[in-house]
């Protein structure tokens, strides 16, 4: 096989906005446990920008912009989550952070939420049906997931893969942009 161009080795953090550094560390460290690594307060006290670990060398950081504009569910985030409503984000937008954990734990990790107060859907069992998941896990069913949402309306998932995936997978033909009249 021939060597990237552009030889990336994963992640290094994704950059979102949030509305209170505060709230935030409290819900990624505190209540989600992510060890907060690296913290920036910007030139002229223009904000601030905080960086935690979310595993594997990977992080997830945020800016807290004083004055920045409110959120806009429906368009840089879903307003439900998955099966409680509409998904749909405007193109552009950041749709949902998925973090990587062990089949073992979904289902803990659900109760867990939950016990915090914080309201989650699943574990969806996602498989190849036409609905796209099941109630029950199968031998179909090829990653588990619990959905919830940040302080700030970001939308959240769990993600555990169930097993490895094949060519056979990727049986899509990409979808072509529908053009609307203005």
């Amino acid at each position: 096989m021939a060597e990237a161009e552009f030889n990336v080795r994963g992640v290094n953090h994704l950059a979102l906005v949030c509305s209170d550094m505060k709230r935030t560390v409290e819900f990624y460290r505190d209540l989600l446990g992510f060890p907060l690594t690296k913290t920036l307060v910007l030139p002229d006290n223009k904000g601030q920008h905080f960086f935690f670990d979310i595993g594997n060398g990977d992080s997830l950081a945020f800016f807290w912009f004083p004055g920045a504009p409110d959120r806009q569910p429906g368009v840089v985030a879903p307003e439900a989550l998955p099966g409680l409503g509409d998904i749909t984000t405007a193109v552009g937008s950041m749709n949902h952070v998925a973090f990587d954990v062990s089949p073992e734990v979904i289902e803990s990790y659900a109760q867990k939420l939950r016990d915090k107060g914080v309201r989650c859907v699943g574990p969806v069992n996602h498989d190849d049906s036409d609905a796209g998941w099941s109630r029950e896990l199968h031998d179909g069913v090829f990653m588990r997931s619990v959905y919830f949402f940040d302080p700030d309306g970001l939308s959240l998932e769990f993600a555990a893969w169930l097993r490895v995936l094949t060519p056979e997978d990727v049986r899509h033909e990409p979808a072509g942009a529908v053009l609307h009249a203005r």
